[in-house]
């Protein structure tokens, strides 16, 4: 976490968390989500605005974290913005050189891989579950074919509660 946002929580502790303006893709990318766009439907239906403002990506990028339920948030200062996930916290990319890093580009360390109904492909990493990116899947095929990784079948709809995280606090804090 950057130290101005360590100082602006210090110094404006009580600032209401925000719920359904922010959210990820299967793809790492970042969406914004005005009250319009809300109004017109969850999140992946409804996706909102991409964001493409380099310094504010990496900003988010930087303070990106999650709480001890399991829901994913950016702190925007004294503000948790609490992010709406499409697949999971974290997108993965391989590297030639076989690291695996998350969309934020903080390298990983895959413990155990799984595929979903969908054909999917996960790694849950020492930084918690991330999905492989559409354009590593040849890579990651490779990979399985290697023996470097024997992912196992998991339903979609298991892998919040299995690895523990919420796709959408938004949903949960009004629920």
């Amino acid at each position: 976490m950057d130290d101005i946002v360590r100082q602006a929580i210090a110094k404006w502790p009580n600032v209401p968390d925000c719920y359904g303006w922010l959210a990820l893709d299967a793809r790492g990318d970042w969406y914004m989500r005005d009250d319009r766009v809300q109004a017109a439907g969850s999140f992946p239906a409804v996706k909102g605005a991409v964001l493409r403002h380099a310094k504010l990506i990496e900003f988010i990028q930087r303070n990106y974290e999650a709480d001890d339920d399991g829901c994913w948030f950016f702190q925007n200062g004294p503000q948790r913005v609490y992010v709406e996930l499409e697949a999971a916290p974290w997108v993965l990319r391989l590297a030639p050189d076989g690291q695996v890093l998350t969309h934020t580009g903080r390298p990983v360390q895959a413990r155990t891989s799984h595929v979903d109904e969908g054909g999917r492909l996960f790694l849950h990493t020492d930084a918690g579950l991330g999905l492989v990116h559409t354009l590593d899947m040849h890579a990651a095929a490779d990979r399985v074919e290697a023996g470097q990784w024997s992912p196992e079948p998991v339903a979609a709809t298991d892998l919040p509660l299995r690895f523990g995280f919420v796709c959408s606090p938004a949903q949960r804090h009004l629920g």
